[in-house]
This record gives C-alpha cells, sequence and structure tokens, in this order.
C-alpha cells in the first residue's frame, strides 16, 4: 500500500495519518465543510471535501467517500471509529471499488453487528452468554408470549435493540407490569436511532463487572488476545473510565477470557482490529455481551501497556509474533483512560478510586489535547 485515505475526522484521524508517515504511507483526509480547517485536513498530504458540515450528508455518505478514494487513487480505506466504521455497506462498497478495506471481513462486520447473531456465533464456539432470546422478538408477538419468555429467563430481564448500542433501545424490566411498555418504549427508540426496531430479551446480571479483551487478526487465521480492559465504570451506559489490566481478573480467569474472545473471533473469520465484551459476574463467571468490530476509543491503554502500536494498517507474520509476545506478557503497571462526562454523578462514591500518582500523557500514543 502506497496510499491510504482516512475516513474520519478529529484525533483518530490524525493518529492513523501518523501511523502511515512512520510507514511511509500517503495519507488522504476527507472533510466536512465546518472541518475545511481541522487539523487532520492539514496533517494529510491531501484532502478532498465531501458534503456539508451534517454528518449524515458528509462523513456518513458512503458513494463520496469511496468517490474522494478512486479520485485520490488510493490503494485503502481506513474506517477509523465511529461513523462508518462497522457498516458493512461500506466495507462492502469498498472492496467492490477494488479497494482495500482495513477492517474486518462485510460479513464479519454484519454477524457481529447484530447481537442475537453474535450471540450464536458465541454459542458456536462454545463461549458462554448471558441467558436471554436466541432470536429477536417478533413484532406482531403477543403481550402474553413475550411475559412468558421473560419469566422462562428471569427477572430482572433487559429489552435490548438487536442492532446499534450505547444503551440506546434498551430497558430494564424488573416485572411483568413494566414489559409491554418497555418493550414498545425500546422498539421506537431503536426504530429510530438505528433504523432497526428489533429487540431480544436478556437476564440482567447484579452488579457485573465489564471487561474487554483486545483482539488484533489477520488474513492468515492468527488471532492474538491482549491483556483485558475493565470499564466497568459507567454513566448511562457510556464508559466513563478505562483500565487495565482489571484488577478482578486472575491469571487463570486472564487465560480463559482470552481464549473465549479467540475462539468467538476465530468462529467468524474475524480480521484485523475488534474487542469482545464480556461481563463478569460476582462468582466469577464470565458471559459473551457483543463485539465491537473496529478499533476502540480505548485502545491506547493497551498500547501504553504492550507496547504494541494496534494502528498500522498492515498484518504480517513478523509483526504477529512482536505482537504475540507482548499481548501475554505481565504487566507491572495499571493504565487508566478517563472520558469526560456531562455530570460528576457518573457513579456511586463506593465505585471510585483515589489516585495518588499520576503520569502526563506522552508519545504517539498519548490523549492530551482536544483535536476538533
Amino acid at each position: 500500500m502506497k496510499k491510504i485515505l482516512i475516513a474520519n475526522r478529529g484525533e483518530i484521524a490524525v493518529r492513523v495519518i501518523r501511523a502511515c508517515r512512520e510507514m511511509d504511507i500517503a495519507p488522504v483526509a476527507v472533510y466536512s465543510e465546518c472541518d475545511r480547517t481541522a487539523l487532520h485536513v492539514r496533517y494529510a498530504d491531501e484532502a478532498y471535501p465531501i458534503g456539508p458540515s451534517e454528518p449524515r450528508e458528509s462523513y456518513l455518505r458512503i458513494e463520496r467517500i469511496v468517490d474522494a478514494a478512486l479520485k485520490a487513487g488510493a490503494d485503502a480505506v481506513h474506517p477509523g471509529y465511529g461513523f462508518l466504521a462497522e457498516n458493512s455497506a461500506f466495507a462492502a462498497a469498498v472492496r467492490d471499488a477494488g479497494l482495500i478495506f482495513i477492517g474486518p471481513t462485510p460479513k464479519a462486520i454484519e454477524t457481529m453487528g447484530s447481537k442475537t447473531a453474535a450471540r450464536a456465533a458465541a454459542k458456536r464456539a462454545g463461549v458462554p452468554v448471558v441467558p436471554g432470546t436466541e432470536d429477536p422478538i417478533a413484532s406482531d408477538a403477543p403481550d402474553a408470549k413475550i411475559a412468558a419468555v421473560a419469566s422462562s429467563i428471569g427477572y430482572p430481564v433487559l429489552v435490548k435493540a438487536v442492532a446499534g448500542g450505547g444503551g440506546k433501545g434498551m430497558r430494564t424490566v424488573t416485572d411483568r407490569q413494566e414489559l409491554s411498555s418497555a418493550v414498545r418504549a425500546a422498539r421506537s427508540e431503536a426504530g429510530a436511532a438505528f433504523g432497526d426496531a428489533a429487540i431480544y430479551l436478556e437476564r440482567q446480571l447484579t452488579r457485573p463487572r465489564h471487561i474487554e479483551v483486545q483482539l488484533l487478526g489477520d488474513a492468515h487465521g492468527t488471532v492474538l488476545p491482549f491483556v483485558e480492559r475493565e470499564c466497568s465504570i459507567q454513566r448511562r451506559h457510556q464508559k466513563v473510565v478505562e483500565e487495565t489490566p482489571s484488577t478482578a481478573v486472575s491469571p487463570a480467569l486472564r487465560q480463559a477470557m482470552t481464549s473465549a474472545a479467540v475462539a468467538v473471533a476465530r468462529a467468524v473469520g474475524y480480521t484485523n482490529a475488534g474487542t469482545i465484551e464480556f461481563l463478569l459476574d460476582q462468582d466469577g463467571r464470565f458471559y459473551f455481551l457483543e463485539m465491537n468490530t473496529r478499533l476502540q476509543v480505548e485502545h491506547p491503554i493497551t498500547e501504553m501497556v504492550t507496547g504494541v502500536d494496534l494502528i498500522p494498517p498492515r498484518s504480517s507474520r513478523r509483526r504477529a509474533t512482536r505482537s504475540s509476545a507482548a499481548s501475554t506478557r505481565r504487566i507491572p503497571t495499571i493504565t487508566f483512560s478517563r472520558r469526560p462526562a456531562g455530570s460528576s454523578r457518573c457513579a456511586r462514591r463506593e465505585d471510585l478510586a483515589s489516585a495518588t500518582t499520576a503520569a502526563p500523557p506522552r508519545g504517539s500514543t498519548s490523549r492530551s489535547s482536544t483535536i476538533r
């Protein structure tokens, strides 16, 4: 690859551009009207306009991004995260245009983008999932049938959107009286947010920990797991603090969870960077939750403790060997990533810890400033 178009903006676009320069690859940016003078535009070798300021008219327009890549003579497209990064149609359009999509296959994105299909893939891989429905609840299912299913799962239950994430289209139900209204609300919100009103039911675990495993796969079938990240401190289902490694994960549990993550990824032929998310209950049992078929916002803390750069847009046996050694070594330090929140009431007091020592971010993976 000699030239790569980055289908994103902001700090992730700058981060990918930096990696391209380190590999002597020419970076190409795209921009909406409001991003005309943004840093990623000024930092790239070339930049192409893709529409008005509204993302739906620019960064979410597949045909405009593919057209810009072809005009630039790019060999590949890097999606970054957000926008079209987990859009199987975008990945397919890039490939159909004769370009390389730096990410998983469209089929893997489509499979793992559906929570019910992802749960089925995990079960095929022999990985436990939270008890719940195997398929989406039919849109014409009577309330009595839905209530019977919820009772068989056991309250409290979560009504969850099959598509999307971030807590949208999700409702907690503690008894039968709340179920019908929660189903209607979840369907309405999911339809508005994702264009798909399908929902399913899942048992709600009591005070679980949210643990995720970073993966890196190549086209040769190698899938490498990295030390886990914990993101249990959340506000409205949005991660606020990420920590690695988790203080709740023993070496034996780490081995079991990373092996499970690899099994799920291999079950869908996964390539490139991705993250398997688990819920860890109070008895030390873990369950597959979902997969993010892209680079995560919090990936730099994994880079910091392992020394492995997850950004470079290529895979090789040599790199896989180096990554494997780094991904499984004992990590002597704990690294945190904190995201700004709109309210200080993002967690219960007993969930918070005091930081006695802090080191300022440095190096290529640091996030010490905000880039529009």
